[in-house]
């Protein structure tokens, strides 16, 4: 019988694998403070995550853990050190997310540059056509995207922006021209290029050492004042003061922010007040169907590795 601990609740459409095997049993765990994960997690063989943290100071006690199930993608929340060092295995959902993150993205490029936001608060305040001239509004048809990261987000993106008639350059050093070509881009080398021609960015990178604050200040200078900023990829690829800064002075024209460099959020973050900034908590991913792809490929994963079936694309290496 093999033990999972469902770290953090997810849709019942995972746990439904794991009642239909007979050889797994599961227990989810709500309290994911440092000190229970500490108590509970040791007499586990496998278990899944979502946006908690397993550092090694908690993976040191879980001797019989043998593999990792994210809920999403990004794994900036394990400690891969400690376990690349004990064998311990991590798989990623990495085909369920790719279709709601694309759509986030451009709902933040449309109520940013459609001015939805200033347009619905003018009318609830009875200012129906009195405001209209002072809020700044523009068409995404001509304009020019750029796309730094090109997996299955990015080519989701890439086909939205196109039925949008926008002009899209791709920054991804990992991807083949004649990939980025076949879906209507234009592969671009260098980033200092690219950030001054663009009205859009939109990020979707991992947070690692090469792309930590890969957005800032230096950068944010040569980009275009009506430029807008989206990311829903990890906080920390974007230096959060220097956007806000930039904002603030009117350097570039907005931004979609759907991930933090801490989360959650502060009252005293400088977003909060910045209303230059659309905000979402982490939520691109959790649409309806979304959170039923990524629940049962969460629990497949374990299921498959334990069968010694996996599938190889949703197996991170370290």
């Amino acid at each position: 019988m093999y033990k999972i601990a469902i770290i953090e609740e997810f849709h019942k459409a995972g746990l439904r694998l794991f009642d239909q095997k007979k050889n797994f049993s599961y227990e989810v765990i709500k309290d994911v403070s440092d000190e229970n994960l500490i108590k509970k997690l040791p007499s586990f063989d496998g278990c899944t995550l979502r946006i908690s943290k397993l550092t090694s100071n908690i993976l040191k006690h879980c001797k019989k853990l043998k593999v990792i199930s994210r809920h999403g993608v990004g794994y900036n929340n394990v400690d891969l050190d400690y376990i690349k060092k004990n064998n311990i295995t991590l798989l990623i959902t990495n085909n369920a997310n790719h279709i709601s993150v694309a759509e986030h993205v451009m709902y933040m490029m449309l109520t940013i540059s459609k001015g939805f936001l200033s347009h619905d608060r003018s009318v609830r305040d009875g200012l129906f056509n009195t405001g209209i001239k002072d809020i700044q509004t523009f068409e995404l048809s001509d304009k020019n995207m750029l796309i730094i990261g090109f997996g299955r987000i990015g080519r989701a993106l890439i086909n939205k922006c196109k039925s949008f008639n926008m002009k899209v350059s791709v920054y991804d050093p990992y991807v083949d021209e004649k990939l980025i070509n076949s879906f209507g881009g234009k592969k671009i080398n260098r980033l200092d290029d690219a950030f001054k021609d663009s009205n859009f960015i939109s990020l979707h990178v991992p947070l690692t050492h090469e792309t930590k604050n890969m957005i800032n200040m230096n950068n944010i200078k040569l980009m275009k004042s009506s430029c807008v900023i989206i990311n829903t990829a990890r906080g920390g690829v974007i230096n959060e003061n220097d956007l806000d800064e930039a904002l603030r002075k009117n350097m570039v024209f907005g931004a979609g922010i759907d991930v933090f460099e801490s989360e959650p959020v502060s009252s005293s973050h400088p977003f909060i007040n910045n209303k230059k900034i659309l905000l979402s908590p982490h939520s691109a991913t959790w649409t309806n169907e979304c959170k039923i792809r990524m629940a049962e490929l969460t629990a497949q994963n374990i299921i498959d590795f334990f069968e010694k079936k996996i599938d190889k694309s949703m197996l991170v290496k370290l």
